[in-house]
Formats: C-alpha cells, sequence, structure tokens
C-alpha cells in the first residue's frame, strides 16, 4: 500500500476516536422521570426554530409544558427519545388524534409528529430518522391511519427518506387565531 495511503488510514484511525455510533447510543419512549429534559428540549427545539422569543412568552411556555407534559405523556402524547449517557440530546413526539371515520381515516386515529429535534452536535448521525422509525412502528401497532406533519426545509429530505409523501388535498388548511397572544 502506499506510503501516502498508510499515513491517511492512520491519521483517520486518530480522527475517529471518540466519535459515537449508534450502538453508543440508547433508543426509547420517555416516561414521566424526564419531564425536566423533555421541557428543556422543548424549548431548545422553539428557540431554534422561532429565533427570539419574548422573555414574558417563554416564561408562560415553560409554565405549561410541565401541566401538559403531564397530563399527555403516554396517554395521547409519545416521545421517543435518543440518549448519549444520561443526557438525552435527540427526540420526536407523536400525537394521536381520534376522529370520527372517514375515508381517508377509516379506524377514526391519526398521528401527528412534531419537535423533531436533535442537540446540533448529535446532528447527521442518523439519530431523528431511528427515532422516526420507532415512531412509525409504534404507529403501525396503534392501529393509526396515517401519520401527518409539516417539514421544515432542514427536515424534508429526512421524512422524504423514511416514506413521507407531500400531502395533497383538495381542502385548504386555514386557522383562525382566538387567543391574543399568540404572535404567529
Amino acid at each position: 500500500m502506499p506510503r501516502k495511503c498508510l499515513k491517511f488510514l492512520k491519521l483517520s484511525k486518530i480522527s475517529c476516536k471518540g466519535v459515537k455510533t449508534m450502538a453508543d447510543f440508547i433508543f426509547n419512549k420517555a416516561d414521566i422521570d424526564y419531564l425536566d429534559s423533555l421541557v428543556k428540549l422543548r424549548i431548545a427545539y422553539l428557540l431554534e426554530d422561532h429565533g427570539t422569543i419574548p422573555h414574558e412568552q417563554l416564561t408562560k411556555i415553560s409554565e405549561k409544558l410541565p401541566v401538559y407534559f403531564r397530563k399527555h405523556l403516554n396517554n395521547d402524547l409519545f416521545v421517543y427519545m435518543a440518549k448519549s449517557e444520561n443526557e438525552i440530546i435527540s427526540c420526536c413526539f407523536l400525537i394521536v388524534t381520534e376522529k370520527p371515520s372517514n375515508l381517508s381515516f377509516i379506524n377514526g386515529a391519526v398521528g401527528t409528529v412534531m419537535n423533531v429535534y436533535t442537540k446540533p452536535e448529535y446532528r447527521r448521525k442518523g439519530l431523528a430518522g431511528k427515532l422516526l422509525k420507532m415512531l412509525l412502528a409504534d404507529s403501525e401497532k396503534m392501529g393509526l391511519d396515517f401519520v401527518e406533519l409539516k417539514a421544515t426545509d432542514s427536515g424534508y429530505n429526512l421524512y422524504k427518506s423514511i416514506g413521507f409523501e407531500d400531502a395533497v388535498s383538495k381542502y385548504h388548511s386555514m386557522k383562525m387565531v382566538i387567543n391574543s397572544d399568540n404572535k404567529l
């Protein structure tokens, strides 16, 4: 083998020390013991997604999240997480909603994916993809008719690679803001 290649291989081995592989992470569903971490991850996601959030709104959100998690976690909200040692480094949420059956959801149960988030230093390692596959396997076991999400530009290709498709509908997505405290 040429000397240049041997030097490259040696350098590669040195530079790969400390790099984590999938086997170094623990993947599971969160329970109430992770409440504080879930709040922090949700806040981190919101800050990254929206940029600066006014202090008053951030305080309200921080107060409401623990209440929400206590009420919904592992009832109609399922949080999939990846841990490195004792730190949650990646997560995604599945919210299950029951609706009256129709031709689009015969079983009357659908899922919405939210808060797909990986801490910046752990991105591009396949963590979110693995969590989403866990979420989809559980969705099938739960008998959900479909799982939907709203994709950011940075997540779009990941979702497409897993099998999500662009939704096309004859209906227009609309909303009316009821609470004037909501800025978005």
